[in-house]
């Protein structure tokens, strides 16, 4: 398998290398408020689901039929076990995953409506994650590494040093995930790891305050000075994507929505998919908001994402769709 950039993928133990945190989700959907104290209301489910960004993206990869391994840690418990079964079923190599003796397996308690949601977490082994942890060896094994995780000044030093070993170090190419940035901080010095990512993922809001510009396609294209490729999640409007100069913007694929839950996530999967793959930049950028689209039709953060049938027919269905 050669990549878009005439690199070889062929001879590699994984496809994808992926570190960061894995839990449990536990989704009450229908819930408008929470019973008063003392009170006892009765809901007509609640569902369990593997939970956590890291952990969504390799489920999506692996269930497109790419192999991926990922590193992280769950508690001895059942939830543990629940994970491990889930990770395999969906071709995720799990021997990279460590056990707890002393910390329990995180959990999101997630109350949704049709018009917001809210969160109750218990990080229990995912408190600990680290990038520093990242074994460098097992990422010569791989064709890819995706990152997320990054806390602006907090470990910028030390994502700064991971990225820079797997430049020198290994063939595999790199995508990360900045994410939003919970201490308002939103890090300038972002721009020092620019040069060492392929694919550079953000949504509009983090794109806006990283850039300190007006529109995320403002600071794409300054951030894309630095980096080869930089993709921009738009919701509920599409995506773009800034490549050696071009810009491509898609619109959303129109589905109706039941669960936002790892649909960015999701997006990040089907995009670094295509990557892999060799597609083009604008069909990446269709990979990723049919991902995205198909994801948010089920509750969880993985349950409506497709194999790659179901990509591949989905995807045509709308090019009909829109010929008509």
């Amino acid at each position: 398998m050669k990549n878009r950039d005439g690199g070889d993928y062929e001879g590699k133990k994984w496809d994808v290398y992926v570190y960061g945190d894995v839990n449990i989700d536990l989704v009450v959907p229908g819930v408008s408020s929470l019973p008063k104290p003392g009170q006892e209301d009765e809901v007509p489910v609640m569902d369990t689901y593997v939970g956590g960004g890291a952990a969504l993206f390799a489920l999506g990869i692996g269930k497109l039929g790419l192999h991926p391994v990922f590193q992280g840690e769950v508690g001895d418990d059942c939830y543990g076990e629940l994970i491990r079964k889930e990770f395999a079923a969906k071709n995720i190599d799990d021997s990279l995953l460590g056990t707890s003796r002393t910390e329990k397996t995180g959990i999101s308690i997630s109350f949704t409506n049709e018009k917001d949601r809210s969160f109750l977490t218990y990080r229990g082994t995912n408190a600990g994650i680290s990038i520093d942890k990242v074994d460098i060896e097992g990422v010569k094994n791989a064709s890819h590494i995706h990152m997320t995780g990054y806390e602006g000044s907090k470990n910028h030093a030390a994502y700064l040093s991971l990225l820079k070993r797997v430049k020198a170090e290994t063939e595999a190419t790199v995508s990360f995930d900045l994410g939003w940035d919970p201490t308002g901080e939103w890090n300038p010095q972002i721009k020092e790891l620019f040069p060492y990512i392929d694919v550079l993922f953000m949504n509009e809001t983090e794109a806006i305050h990283y850039g300190r510009t007006k529109t995320a396609q403002e600071a794409a294209r300054e951030f894309a000075k630095d980096c080869d490729r930089v993709v921009i999640k738009l919701g509920s409007s599409g995506s773009l994507a800034i490549e050696n100069g071009k810009e491509v913007f898609l619109p959303a694929y129109r589905v109706k929505a039941v669960d936002t839950t790892g649909a960015g996530d999701s997006f990040n999967a089907g995009f670094v998919y295509g990557f892999l793959t060799g597609k083009g930049l604008e069909e990446c950028l269709a990979c990723g908001n049919a991902c995205g689209a198909l994801n948010v039709t089920a509750y969880g953060g993985n349950t409506g994402f497709p194999d790659k049938e179901g990509l591949k027919e989905f995807m045509g269905k709308k090019k009909v769709e829109e010929t008509k």
